[in-house]
């Protein structure tokens, strides 16, 4: 008797952050770009649409495309635009039968759509920039010592959504969700209060169960990329890089690897061209 074949399972990727300025869709668009180079198919779904910061970058990048004659790997794009959640599961129901991966960009704000995407998630993530203004926003720490006091509203907001997705998962509908916290802009932080961010991260990763990961330091590269819709991935159409350049390179590789997605052990191409 043959065995049947395994159902497609979308893995759905969500970037949330209440907060703005933290690089939330910056990273989203490079992860997306990165998984597309690796020869997977990837839809984004940008939920805000004032911004569509996402969607944006998406069609600057078409543009470029189109002006230079370029065929570069580029996930496809939507605004979500519907009135209720119940509209957003059926647009990631539909969406995701044509897709390996389904990466969907929370807007900066706590609303019904960005509350129903958290509770989707495969794997959350949400950057912050290392300052304990961003911290606020999953945890409030004491003033003299530093220790974490209480969670906060985002970080009760997830365990709650956690906690929904474990009948899921005890179900073998979908898999346990991998919280993930990217530290962004990194590299001018002032040394004492890394330390003392660190120590509140590793604190509260214990208490609410996410893993802490490197992100994007801030670098004007990025910036200067959103016109062009080209990212770090795109070798041989950035001109002359620098070695900042290069080391932001090399650090959304390895924020790519640490997200642990699956079907990474086996790539289908390189991320990126030789």
């Amino acid at each position: 008797m043959v065995a049947a074949p395994a159902k497609h399972r979308t893995h759905r990727i969500v970037f949330a952050n209440e907060k703005g300025g933290t690089g939330k869709s910056t990273t989203a668009v490079h992860v997306a770009v990165a998984m597309s180079y690796l020869g997977h198919r990837v839809t984004m779904l940008d939920l805000d649409p004032r911004q569509r910061t996402s969607h944006r970058y998406m069609e600057n990048r078409f543009h470029t495309m189109q002006r230079r004659d370029l065929h570069l790997p580029t996930p496809a794009c939507e605004v979500f635009k519907g009135r209720s959640p119940q509209a957003l599961l059926v647009k990631i129901d539909k969406l995701e039968k044509d897709c390996d991966f389904l990466i969907i960009d929370n807007p900066g704000r706590d609303d019904e759509f960005a509350r129903t995407a958290v509770e989707q998630a495969d794997t959350l993530v949400t950057p912050m920039n290392d300052s304990f203004v961003d911290f606020d926003l999953i945890g409030q720490v004491d003033p003299e010592n530093f220790n974490v006091k209480k969670l906060s509203f985002f970080a009760e907001l997830i365990w709650e959504a956690r906690m929904k997705r474990s009948r899921a998962t005890a179900a073998g509908e979908r898999p346990e969700m991998d919280w993930i916290v990217v530290r962004n802009r990194t590299g001018h932080t002032e040394a004492r209060n890394m330390t003392r961010i660190n120590k509140a991260l590793t604190e509260m990763s214990k208490r609410v169960g996410f893993r802490v990961t490197h992100g994007l330091s801030e670098r004007v590269i990025f910036r200067e990329l959103f016109p062009s819709g080209l990212t770090l991935l795109d070798k041989g159409h950035l001109g002359d890089l620098g070695t900042s350049h290069l080391v932001a390179r090399q650090e959304l590789r390895a924020l790519v690897m640490a997200l642990n997605l699956p079907q990474m052990n086996k790539p289908k191409a390189p991320m990126e061209p030789a």
